[in-house]
């Protein structure tokens, strides 16, 4: 790697925004989740992905797990862990749009809001967006220096590559 590069990665400031900014984006969107979960359980029915059985389930316990990840990284609580659920949940939500956009299906994406006029986004948009997300969770996981504003300090992942 280039020192510039290497440099920018290692960046401890670059690190304590990717954070926030993951943590702060999953605790905004668990809140309508969280307060309409019968909506929410509609949503993820739409995407026709999850046996009936299990929708209800995940309507409910999924935002309560977005907002302790989110709260974990804006707090510094076990950041790389944090980062790592988020960054789970993000693979499995690329995952499950892409094949609905493979099998031609249109639907509300649920992260936001739901069906609010001005918050409509193509499935281009939505998988940039979650992929921008996912290169913010690695930074997270992968950074090996001392973060800043941390509760919790976790080691090094890379230590023992």
């Amino acid at each position: 790697m280039s020192g510039k590069l290497t440099k920018l990665i290692y960046n401890s400031w670059l690190e304590l925004a990717a954070r926030w900014s993951l943590g702060i984006i999953f605790v905004y969107a668990c809140y309508h989740k969280i307060v309409e979960t019968a909506h929410f359980a509609k949503i993820i029915y739409g995407y026709y992905f999850f046996p009936d059985v299990s929708i209800n389930i995940i309507a409910i316990v999924l935002p309560f797990l977005e907002l302790f990840a989110g709260f974990a990284l804006i707090f510094g609580v076990y950041p790389r862990s944090a980062a790592a659920i988020i960054n789970g949940m993000i693979l499995a939500f690329i995952i499950a749009l892409s094949v609905n956009l493979i099998r031609g299906q249109q639907f509300d994406c649920g992260c936001f809001s739901f069906d609010e006029a001005g918050y409509t986004y193509s499935a281009g948009q939505l998988l940039i967006r979650d992929i921008i997300c996912f290169v913010l969770g690695l930074q997270v996981i992968f950074f090996d220096r001392h973060r800043r504003w941390c509760i919790r300090q976790t080691g090094s992942i890379l230590k023992n590559v």
